[in-house]
């Protein structure tokens, strides 16, 4: 069995404790077993489970796995501080808010011998599934990815790290890209902001992706892929998977801490988190200038 601590009793953190309570019958999660949770805030139990502090958490022999559930902006200290101290470690995307950082926390792990997995449920969604089906064997000629939804709050971190999971669709469906231009526009005013970044696939074919954020936009993928034989301008609706994401995220980390994920897959799984990184700190760059 593998004891955990939950970082972060937010939305994710609240549902990182309940699936570990209930985990799906027969899948590797069952060796999870969560002894506690650490918040900023003094808070009562949670679900049953009891508050615990850091320094606890980290000496205490029988936590071997701590999930980072808390801001983007805090992300990499707590990551740094569980693997320092030997723990697998389980975060939600984005790792860190800059491709340096994550580079240095994925040697940490590597050195100390220990799971590091980000959380992608973006890239479990039935609807995504669907969509790289109807990708696959067809050759893009250009295509736009534009995301809108609520103003983040702050700690979310610059629009490419924030939005860091369109970005992940788009080098899942077309490969390593490479950032060409960026810009950002931000209204203090009415809490509004607009990234745009220019990208091309290894075969020098354009993509655009828009990150569009203010107060009442409503959550939305908007995509236009142009391919030699078709267009495709809607994501296809599909109805929901009878396992949910969080879950098989947490099937698929327990499958790493129990050995059953080939190295090759690991490591791929590994040089596409640091692309999307690597290209999310480009593009943040770029506006910048």
């Amino acid at each position: 069995m593998f004891g955990a601590v939950v970082v972060g009793v937010g939305t994710a953190g609240w549902v990182r404790i309940r699936d570990m309570l209930a985990p799906l019958p027969g899948s590797p999660a069952e060796k999870l077993t969560v002894k506690g949770f650490i918040s900023r805030r003094s808070l009562d139990s949670q679900q049953g489970v009891s508050q615990i502090s850091v320094e606890d958490a980290v000496n205490t022999e029988d936590i071997h796995v701590a999930f980072i559930c808390t801001e983007n902006d805090s992300h990499e200290d707590n990551i740094r501080t569980f693997l320092q101290a030997g723990k697998h470690v389980s975060v939600e995307y984005p790792m860190t808010m800059n491709y340096k950082a994550a580079v240095e926390l994925c040697d940490l792990a590597q050195e100390k011998g220990v799971i590091l997995h980000v959380e992608h449920i973006e890239l479990l969604t039935e609807d995504y599934k669907q969509l790289k089906k109807e990708v696959e064997g067809k050759v893009l000629q250009e295509g736009t990815l534009h995301f809108t939804g609520e103003a983040l709050k702050p700690g979310f971190g610059f629009p490419s790290f924030s939005g860091i999971a369109r970005l992940t669709w788009l080098v899942d469906l077309f490969g390593e890209l490479s950032v060409t231009a960026a810009t950002t526009e931000v209204d203090f005013g009415t809490n509004s902001s607009k990234m745009t970044a220019k990208l091309l696939t290894a075969d020098n074919k354009s993509l655009t992706w828009i990150e569009e954020r203010r107060p009442g936009l409503p959550r939305a993928k908007n995509i236009n892929f142009h391919f030699d034989s078709c267009t495709l301008t809607q994501i296809p609706p599909t109805p929901r998977g009878a396992v949910g994401l969080f879950m098989q995220d947490l099937i698929h980390f327990s499958a790493k801490l129990a050995d059953q994920v080939s190295p090759e897959e690991l490591q791929r799984e590994k040089t596409r988190i640091l692309h999307c990184l690597e290209l999310a700190d480009t593009i943040q760059q770029l506006c910048h200038k």
